[in-house]
């Protein structure tokens, strides 16, 4: 007999292959599909996760406008953080806004944490980059928020609203002392200038 004579002229055999694979490919991706959502649930921790460090720094300008502030900060020791110095020993820079500029939020919106209140003093700058729209003065709100620990809901400090007139300005918004238990020293606040965006 031939070999030829051994294959069967209808291909009823490759069509039963054909369809014991995608059987088992199905069932496959089936169980991969089931399997899924349990491989790594959110917990409640995920879900309520806390916002970071302790000393909160927030700026905000109006959404409209294309321009670029800056958020500079300093506490006792450290050097200044801000867009180009990003890290400190007690603070970090988390969002760095370049105005309208590749920004997918549509918020105009900076934000400092630090890694806990060590006492001392500390420094809040503003700073104007860049404006495109040309349109002056650019209000910006400066708000001091403090969470004891990360449980706790944050507890503003103190706020501000302070107009930048034009490119390169740099204000000192607040200058104002903690004590060791994470409370601002009375009668500390005040905005006597120190420029920090030179890294002095």
């Amino acid at each position: 007999m031939d070999a030829l004579d051994t294959i069967d002229p209808d291909g009823g055999g490759d069509t039963v292959f054909r369809d014991v694979i995608m059987l088992a490919l199905a069932g496959f991706m089936a169980a991969v599909l089931l399997l899924l959502p349990h491989l790594n649930p959110p917990t409640k921790e995920d879900v309520d996760r806390p916002n970071p460090g302790n000393l909160i720094v927030e700026i905000r300008w109006p959404d409209q406008v294309d321009a670029d502030v800056d958020l500079w900060v300093q506490a006792q020791g450290d050097r200044p953080v801000g867009y180009s110095n990003k890290g400190g020993t007690i603070f970090n820079l988390l969002r760095d806004d370049l105005g309208l500029n590749n920004d997918f939020s549509e918020l105009n919106y900076e934000v400092s944490y630090s890694r806990g209140v060590p006492s001392g003093d500390y420094v809040v700058n503003l700073h104007l980059y860049r404006n495109k729209t040309g349109r002056y003065p650019v209000p910006v709100s400066v708000v001091v928020s403090l969470k004891r620990t990360p449980e706790d809901s944050s507890r503003e400090l103190l706020t501000k609203s302070i107009d930048l007139n034009f490119e390169g300005e740099e204000i000192t918004a607040f200058r104002f002392a903690m004590d060791e238990q994470a409370n601002v020293v009375p009668g500390s606040v005040h905005d006597l200038p120190k420029p920090l965006r030179s890294g002095s």
